[in-house]
């Protein structure tokens, strides 16, 4: 094992956006039974601290991997874009204004006759929006379109986090 290489070789997987969940569930399973801290736990110290730092690493692997936006934001690091920090790309003013007006939605919603089916149309318009944004970024990243690459990961991030906000919202409305 050598967790020197990045997530994808680790899991045997090549590297790129598009990859079978199902085939990235069923290598790390095999991994995790080759990796289990308890399957060295006869062995050296070295050996059962190398397994807790080899499983660490897979499941930091398995994590990015399956998230869409995670894995984005790991391939474009690869190839040195920081995607988390200082950004080399401006974002469309329209699309900060859209932001701002869903936000202003979800803000209201509490409020609306029916609060409940506003929550389901945000969550919904949300899931459409991210959906076709992992799809921009899997047509900029096989065109090795970078910059492109790293604004659809830009917006991704903002959807994101604005599908996290309506998912609170509706944990905080409807707890019973």
């Amino acid at each position: 094992m050598d967790i020197t290489r990045n997530y994808f070789e680790f899991l045997g997987l090549p590297v790129g956006f598009d990859i079978d969940q199902a085939e990235l569930s069923s290598r790390y399973r095999e991994l995790q039974k080759q990796l289990h801290p308890d399957r060295h736990s006869h062995q050296s110290d070295r050996e059962q601290r190398l397994a807790v730092q080899y499983t660490a690493y897979l499941n930091e692997a398995l994590s990015t991997l399956k998230s869409p936006l995670r894995r984005a934001q790991y391939l474009l690091s690869l190839q040195g874009i920081d995607t988390l920090h200082d950004s080399r790309v401006q974002l469309d003013p329209m699309f900060l204004m859209e932001q701002m007006e869903l936000r202003e939605q979800v803000a209201e919603a509490p409020e609306c006759s029916d609060p409940e089916a506003e929550l389901e149309r945000l969550t919904a318009l949300v899931e459409d929006e991210l959906r076709s944004l992992e799809s921009g970024f899997a047509r900029a990243w096989e065109a090795q379109s970078l910059e492109q690459a790293e604004l659809q990961v830009r917006k991704m991030q903002f959807m994101s986090k604005l599908q996290t906000e309506v998912a609170a919202l509706e944990d905080r409305l409807f707890e019973d």
